[in-house]
């Protein structure tokens, strides 16, 4: 089964390599520059949104990179990645592309919501998005099953990169959480390469 993956190594499309690499089927990685490459109509016609990354699975086109890695996960169950609490992979990685990504993004934009508008805002605050975050892993080592499963290379990815850059605090259920993610074999793997081609683009462009 042919499976290509749509990216930039300076991209959310990170993410959805690594799940790749989990599950560990054979694919083609194809790099698309950001501006007219990216936004022309040879791939908007596979992702009119003009983004990566996206995923082609045999002539089917995936997009939206938690609708990928749930993809991924269903479509390969051999690899174990699906969580048998079904509850709690769809609350968490709803609650991935929904409240914790942009409100990371918000933060990281300088974005502040003013106490009286909270209710007009689907996370609240903040704050409440990283209690939640806080008070389900202060006593777990994953977010579901007790083991590593598709949601934790979703909202993983997006914890561990908000800590990255400050955007989250180092509160230390969430560092924890990070550190446990890090030796991944899989997770090695995927930002080795995407490391590497991200040095030689930068290198080719002087």
């Amino acid at each position: 089964m042919a499976l290509t993956l749509y990216t930039n190594p300076m991209s959310r499309g990170r993410i959805a390599r690594w799940m790749l690499e989990e599950v560990g089927e054979p694919y083609e990685a194809r790099i698309l520059d950001y501006g007219p490459q990216m936004k022309g109509p040879e791939y908007r016609a596979i992702n009119p949104m003009g983004k990566v990354p996206a995923l082609v699975h045999d002539g089917t086109v995936v997009t939206e990179n938690a609708a990928i890695l749930s993809y991924l996960a269903e479509m390969f169950p051999q690899a174990g990645l699906m969580p048998e609490d079904r509850a709690g992979f769809y609350r968490w990685m709803f609650f991935g592309a929904g409240s914790l990504e942009y409100s990371i993004v918000n933060r990281s934009m300088g974005w502040e919501v003013e106490p009286e508008k909270r209710g007009r805002v689907g996370y609240g605050c903040f704050e409440d998005v990283v209690a939640a975050l806080v008070g389900h892993l202060s006593d777990r080592t994953y977010f579901c099953d007790e083991r590593f499963t598709v949601v934790d290379v979703f909202v993983g990815s997006q914890i561990s990169w908000a800590l990255r850059f400050g955007t989250l605090p180092e509160e230390p259920a969430l560092l924890a959480y990070r550190d446990r993610l890090r030796d991944r074999p899989a997770a090695i793997r995927a930002s080795e390469i995407d490391d590497r081609l991200l040095a030689e683009r930068q290198a080719a462009n002087g």
